[in-house]
């Protein structure tokens, strides 16, 4: 080559990586070698695949063609004698006892539950499901877009932790001609007599049926995690980042350590070792080891299409945070009575003394342990023998506990690390007349104390005095606000999609009467939290 030749860029780019079968895996590359612009293109057009899931590999089958004679389905094979009901008796005195000897009413282990019929078939269940699942979400959808404003507006600066830009509301809609000012002024029972209330509770999609749903930008990496019943509902635009930025209160200095990647039970090992204990490792381990639960286990009631092994603790609480999951709560009864649950952040758990909404767990093992009869199996343990109960050893949740208690906010620059207060050197004015209302007028610091914002109580804001045909919540436990910008949508089932929306909410249920530009000073002031 001569030396006067320019050196031109050089570019490889993965167009596929795809696994043929378990532990095999094939690479198609190609070399693009050429001006930048095939340099731009190629790190534009074609982004590395994100690394393949263990649990979700170890759980395909490998297609292999059909040659040899013991691979070939027999008649007998394909007969109809595997059905229960085509059973010998063992002896012929049966068919003069009552039933004939046989169980016709619900086997608990074997039948689907919530069928209306006992002994259906599970097959039939899910064909009804699956053809029902638009109808579903077309009234989901309908009852969103009667509520809300779905159309994203973005602020023009400010940023979630990786970058995603925030939404900014208000997002709920008014009845025509009222106006934020004088919804506020209203008396409760005024409110509650014309049912304007704008922030009734959200409903799950599907109530009866409820359980865990995930959003469709987890599952377009995780396929698993799918159900054939129901979706998910919010717009992307009004979650949190995914994936979501990890911080470790052991090594503050590496900032986000999830280096753009959702941590899962394959590449945790190669993030971490260098970073986390052994002991703090493993778990993590555990925490990513999937396990079965209700909608997604091996049984023939579940809601996924094809069996799994389960889900992870951190599929909920991805990278250690969340992204909008959702479930019922389970400590209420009859079904109809619950609650929609949004999965909460894990950040800063090492500080909170209380844990679940409703619960009042008194620490992060116990919280642990008790995750797999409550968020795994709505808190009945008879469902969980049925699909896969997991007892885990004290030990194995001191491990865990000891992984959650690393978790931390993100960074606050412009917050005193001492009091939790602002930095008056590096604030706005409108932020630091926010944190004066914060802690003022917007009663916002009776239970949000810093330098934690909570305090580890439970509150009941009897939102029945507003709401027409709804009970209200009773008492749910204060969350913290440290890093509140990265957790939308807010309050215990996401009923507000912004912190505008959130600000809103309260200067109604409080009777603060806060002005416009009080209200856009508190935003201002909760973002940097």
């Amino acid at each position: 080559m001569s030396k006067n030749r320019p050196t031109l860029p050089r570019t490889t780019v993965v167009l596929a990586e795809r696994p043929i079968c378990r532990g095999v895996v094939a690479f198609v590359t190609t070399s693009l070698v050429g001006c930048g612009i095939a340099s731009v293109w190629a790190q534009t057009s074609c982004p590395t695949p994100p690394p393949p899931d263990a649990i979700a590999r170890a759980q395909e089958a490998c297609q292999v063609a059909v040659q040899r004679p013991e691979q070939r389905k027999t008649a007998h094979d394909l007969s109809d004698i595997f059905n229960a009901r085509n059973a010998e008796p063992s002896s012929p005195v049966f068919l003069s006892q009552p039933k004939q000897g046989r169980v016709s009413g619900f086997d608990f282990y074997r039948d689907p539950l919530n069928s209306d019929k006992p002994n259906e078939d599970p097959t039939a269940i899910m064909k009804r499901e699956i053809a029902n699942k638009p109808n579903v979400m077309r009234a989901q959808q309908k009852l969103l877009e009667q509520r809300y404003d779905l159309t994203p507006r973005f602020d023009p600066v400010a940023k979630m932790s990786r970058g995603k830009p925030l939404c900014v509301g208000p997002t709920a809609r008014l009845q025509s001609g009222l106006t934020w000012e004088k919804l506020a002024a209203m008396p409760p029972l005024e409110i509650k007599r014309q049912g304007i209330f704008p922030y009734p509770s959200l409903p799950h999609p599907l109530q009866a049926n409820g359980g865990q749903v995930f959003p469709k930008m987890q599952i377009a990496m995780f396929p698993r995690l799918e159900r054939f019943d129901v979706d998910f509902d919010l717009p992307e635009a009004f979650l949190p980042e995914f994936p979501p930025a990890m911080f470790l209160s052991n090594r503050p200095e590496l900032g986000d350590v999830s280096r753009g990647e959702v941590v899962s039970i394959n590449n945790y090992y190669r993030l971490f070792k260098d970073i986390l204990t052994p002991v703090q490792l493993d778990g993590l381990r555990l925490l990513l080891t999937s396990f079965p639960q209700e909608e997604f286990n091996p049984t023939d009631d579940r809601k996924s299409r094809e069996p799994s092994l389960g889900v992870t603790c951190l599929d909920c609480h991805i990278n250690g945070h969340t992204t909008g999951q959702f479930h019922l709560n389970p400590d209420i009864r009859p079904q109809e009575r619950r609650l929609r649950l949004d999965t909460v952040s894990l950040r800063g758990v090492f500080n909170q003394q209380i844990h679940g909404s409703k619960r009042s767990l008194r620490s992060v093992e116990d919280f642990t342990e008790f995750e797999q009869r409550t968020a795994y199996f709505n808190g009945d343990a008879i469902h969980a023998m049925k699909k896969g109960m997991n007892i885990l050893d004290r030990i194995q949740v001191s491990h865990m506990a000891q992984l959650q208690n690393m978790l931390d906010f993100p960074p606050t620059p412009k917050l005193d690390p001492a009091t939790g207060r602002l930095d008056r050197t590096k604030a706005t004015p409108s932020e630091l007349r926010g944190e004066q209302i914060f802690f003022g007028k917007g009663q916002c610091g009776s239970c949000h104390t810093a330098p934690f914002y909570l305090d580890n109580q439970q509150h009941d804001l009897h939102l029945e005095r507003f709401l027409k045909d709804e009970p209200g919540d009773g008492p749910i436990k204060t969350f913290t606000l440290r890093g509140i910008k990265d957790s939308p949508p807010y309050l215990h089932d996401g009923r507000c999609l912004t912190l505008e929306d959130t600000v809103e909410f309260f200067n109604i249920v409080l009777g603060l009467n806060l002005s416009r530009d009080e209200k856009s000073d508190l935003t201002a002031f909760m973002r940097q939290l």
